[in-house]
């Protein structure tokens, strides 16, 4: 009788072993073995989203987080501080890139606590306050840019792009985001969704990037865009602030909803369409 000789099969404890001991050959094994790490209860739900970040953060570009230069909130060296000053208040921003109109451009980068000096100084000067801007391309990459912030103690940059134009902006707490990560929730778009989607009859939920000439077409409204491009713009204006997830505001026949928002701008909304006896300007809800 033939003697058995395939190799005995490893222990639980040899099992165990091999795999903590093993060593990830590429990206998508050692992702494999944090999961693994995960599901050991060797670590928790928090550390390993975090550490999914920081290796996502590796491989992204500034021009795929950077806020838009539509959605950037600037002053304009012109204007002077009573009339940008209620602005700096009500965005609660801590730093604003300054633009010269006439030149179109960013000229520098004005720290909201620099404008104590204007009220403690009678013959201060705004543009004498500036902090130098500092220029990115759209390429460069989120662990260098995050590097970069640390080293010069810079917490804003200036994206441009291959022209030399402003494309927008970008702070550090974008890139930490990345590796916190956002908080997702049923109100989330997923990227190949359409910008308005219909829940149920006259409700619908609308990305706040939407053109206003799309949203009039999709729900039979007639707003204009002669001021504001976006659905997001034209909800912000009518609540005169930033606002936050929960509020709403009635106008023109609709409730605005929103559905989410972070500290500087506006994501998404949801669109209710309001009966005839409805349709009159309230207060916010």
């Amino acid at each position: 009788m033939e003697s058995d000789s395939s190799p005995p099969k490893p222990s639980l404890l040899e099992r165990i072993s091999h795999w903590l001991m093993r060593e990830p050959e590429d990206r998508e094994q050692l992702i494999e073995l944090l999961h693994g790490a995960y599901e050991n209860s060797l670590m928790d739900a928090d550390a390993l989203a975090m550490i999914e970040g920081v290796l996502q953060v590796s491989e992204m570009r500034v021009g795929e987080i950077m806020i838009p230069r539509a959605q950037m909130d600037v002053i304009d060296i012109n204007d002077a501080p009573e009339v940008f000053i209620p602005f700096v208040i009500e965005t609660a921003h801590s730093r604003f890139p300054v633009i010269d109109k006439d030149r179109d451009d960013v000229i520098g980068i004005l720290l909201a606590k620099d404008l104590l000096r204007h009220y403690a100084e009678s013959d201060s000067d705004i543009r004498g306050m500036l902090r130098p801007a500092v220029f990115i391309p759209e390429s460069k990459r989120l662990n260098v840019l995050l590097k970069e912030f640390r080293s010069n103690r810079n917490h804003i940059a200036i994206v441009v792009d291959e022209y030399g134009g402003v494309a927008g902006l970008v702070t550090i707490e974008d890139v930490l985001e990345q590796i916190v990560g956002d908080i997702e929730d049923e109100y989330d778009f997923d990227e190949t969704e359409d910008n308005i989607i219909r829940e149920k009859e006259d409700v619908f939920r609308v990305k706040a990037g939407t053109e206003i000439d799309d949203f009039n077409q999709a729900l039979g409204a007639h707003f204009s865009d002669e001021e504001f491009d976006t659905v997001g713009g034209l909800v912000v204006s009518r609540f005169g602030h930033l606002p936050k997830r929960g509020e709403s505001v009635k106008f023109d026949g609709f409730q605005f909803s929103i559905l989410r928002a972070d500290s500087r701008r506006l994501h998404a909304v949801r669109v209710t369409r309001l009966p005839p006896e409805e349709d009159a300007q309230l207060p916010l809800v």
